[in-house]
């Protein structure tokens, strides 16, 4: 059986070795068979203008030869290239929307170390591609299917001079007040997000310090950004600082640490968000829509204040899905995946933080403040490895442990079950409210996964 070639954010790998030069001349000679439409016989689009893509990438150095390569698998295909060169994912999708290119390509690995590489594609508008189309793409690559016109048929690239420029407006005609008066630190992750965020930060009214926004292609996401929030806590204390804001390598993620230090993620930024656009009339259908890893505080605060709340399986891209589908305009993840859809396509970092620092600038409030709307519930998390993990709907001890467990903990804690889509594995969460019985439960539930699910 042959593995899918995209994975559930595109194409990733060990760059040069997995993400090969021929992989990423392929990947993108299908991406102009797929999605160039309207071609007639001779080569030509219907419309008498050959396609247009944008690529950009992340400053990974391996992001050098593969966007390069990408360049020319679509210029070989007579698609016209316009290389933005180092910007962020969610910049990239709104530079596609706003041009009204065909389709786009961004190179990074996102959070990853800069060892790996990732190609994602983006469709017209800047929208993520749904499944069916990424398998065209890959019976395209995997058949040899590609174009090969040649004379005036062949594509040009160029540079896309003005693509950062085009990103910042739009990001500052987002934002519904400036952020004069607030210190913010960005942690910007020695990734792409190094000369957008502080610029547009800085141009919105605030005072910034920045750390991590020197990337020389090798340090990437190292003991910086999202994922190694401390030394973003230490710089906020140190200068005294209102709020710090951190982005990962691709920047569409954001996590924030308040004055005193202490980290608020994904959950207490969409509740802040939330409450923010309800009381302004902004939220749509007052929904909100998360997945269902979400904090069970995120949930018992919606509630508190009439928010309702669309549940989704684990990925931006079922979050994105459910906002496109039921026409919502804020959902997002733990993890800082926060998607403002009138305003972008996917998650962003950067937008998420500019938005968040608002919110402090237009209620006088601290971050802490803010964040106090949403009680954090300790969450457990256990990985039990080795097991059936078709069986577990149908297991009915497990289904017995469950509900013991959800009667005993009440409206006070959650209990999931999830089973890994890729391994012989069953993730048990729990939620609740102290750490102790959190943990508890957590493990009673793995043992008897352990015992009723043994492969």
């Amino acid at each position: 059986m042959t593995t899918r070639l995209f994975g559930t954010d595109g194409v990733r790998g060990l760059a040069n070795q997995d993400l090969t030069v021929e992989l990423a001349l392929g990947l993108a000679q299908s991406a102009a068979v797929v999605l160039g439409q309207g071609r007639v016989a001779d080569g030509r689009r219907a419309s008498g203008r050959r396609p247009v893509a944008v690529i950009a990438r992340d400053p990974r150095i391996s992001g050098e030869f593969i966007s390069s390569a990408v360049a020319a698998g679509l210029a070989s295909s007579g698609v016209d290239v316009l290389d933005a060169g180092v910007i962020p994912t969610p910049a990239a999708a709104f530079l596609i929307g706003d041009i009204k290119a065909d389709f786009g390509f961004m190179i990074s690995a996102s959070h990853n170390p800069a060892d790996d590489n990732g190609i994602k594609i983006f469709a017209v508008g800047g929208t993520k591609l749904p499944d069916v189309v990424e398998d065209r793409i890959e019976h395209a690559f995997r058949t040899e299917r590609k174009l090969a016109p040649t004379g005036v048929e062949v594509g040009r690239i160029r540079r896309f001079a003005d693509a950062e420029d085009r990103y910042v407006l739009h990001l500052l005609a987002s934002l519904p007040h400036r952020l004069d008066g607030i210190h913010v630190v960005l942690d910007c992750a020695h990734g792409a997000a190094s000369g957008v965020s502080p610029q547009v930060f800085t141009d919105a009214g605030a005072r910034v310090t920045v750390i991590g926004a020197d990337p020389d292609g090798f340090n990437i996401n190292d003991g910086v950004g999202s994922t190694h929030l401390d030394r973003l806590a230490e710089a906020v204390l140190a200068h005294g600082a209102d709020v710090g804001i951190a982005h990962d390598g691709d920047a569409d993620r954001c996590l924030a640490v308040d004055h005193e230090g202490n980290i608020v993620d994904g959950d207490q930024i969409m509740a802040i968000l939330a409450l923010s656009m309800k009381e302004r009339g902004l939220l749509k259908n007052d929904t909100l829509v998360a997945t269902v890893m979400s904090n069970l505080g995120l949930r018992l605060a919606m509630q508190e204040h009439g928010i309702e709340m669309v549940l989704t399986s684990v990925g931006d891209r079922y979050v994105l899905e459910a906002l496109s589908e039921k026409g919502l305009n804020l959902g997002g993840e733990q993890s800082g995946h926060v998607i403002m859809s009138d305003f972008a396509t996917t998650g962003d970092g950067i937008l998420t933080g500019l938005h968040l620092v608002a919110e402090m600038a237009r209620t006088t409030k601290s971050l802490a403040e803010l964040a106090s709307v949403m009680t954090v519930y300790p969450q457990v998390m256990i990985n039990v490895r080795g097991v059936d993990r078709t069986k577990l709907a149908e297991c009915a001890e497990v289904a017995v442990a469950i509900t013991a467990w959800e009667s005993e903990l009440g409206e006070t804690g959650r209990v999931l079950l999830r089973p890994s889509g890729t391994e012989p594995m069953v993730r048990v969460m729990v939620e609740a409210a102290d750490t102790e019985t959190a943990e508890r439960a957590a493990q009673e539930l793995a043992d008897v996964v352990r015992k009723h699910l043994a492969a």
